[in-house]
């Protein structure tokens, strides 16, 4: 049983793709696994709003695991789980633009989807720690502080590692406008970080 799990681990991305596509669960099951944290990453810098990137995670996590049959090249995945973490995201801005931070104290949670994925921390010592949480958190909101458009092109560039095509089709947008925002974002981000750097 264990040598199985371990002959899933070791496979490559497109493999496990291919299988979760045949309706092999374990594959699936690893393949969340693997791409949990990226997703999990990503939201973090991408929502303002931190209480939602548990249920935005999720709920990307679920639209990959019902759609995964669709994709047609598994070469792509990459590509089209980013797809999948921009619509949501934008679906999540235009939701809180709606709702203009009105905030329900007793809403309804009886339709959330019973699965819970288990979301890991990286381990490092205790003062690594100290030191890379201080960091990363002046980073976090220095990207926050982007326009979100700069925020999700160099979000998916830098943290995602897609090329620059790959984020113009995620992002419905021109390759030249895309280098642009990652310029800009990447310039922004040096000026407000030069004094941590």
């Amino acid at each position: 049983m264990s040598g199985n799990k371990l002959q899933y681990r070791k496979m490559p991305l497109e493999e496990l793709v291919v299988l979760s596509q045949q309706n092999d669960f374990k594959a699936l099951e690893e393949l969340i696994k693997r791409e949990q944290k990226n997703v999990f990453a990503a939201f973090t810098y991408l929502c303002k709003k931190q209480e939602n990137v548990a249920d935005l995670t999720q709920e990307a996590l679920l639209r990959v695991a019902k759609n995964i049959q669709h994709l047609k090249n598994p070469k792509l995945f990459k590509s089209w789980l980013n797809q999948i973490v921009t619509n949501l995201f934008y679906d999540e801005l235009r939701k809180s633009q709606k709702k203009a931070d009105t905030v329900s104290l007793d809403e309804d949670t009886e339709d959330t989807v019973p699965i819970k994925f288990q979301l890991l921390d990286k381990k490092c010592k205790p003062h690594e720690k100290c030191i890379s949480s201080e960091l990363e958190k002046i980073i976090k909101n220095a990207i926050l502080a982007l326009p979100e458009q700069f925020r999700v092109a160099i979000i998916l560039r830098e943290f995602q590692g897609l090329s620059y095509e790959e984020i113009a089709d995620a992002t419905h947008s021109s390759i030249g406008t895309v280098k642009s925002r990652i310029a800009r974002a990447r310039g922004k981000l040096q000026e407000d970080l030069k004094a941590y750097m």
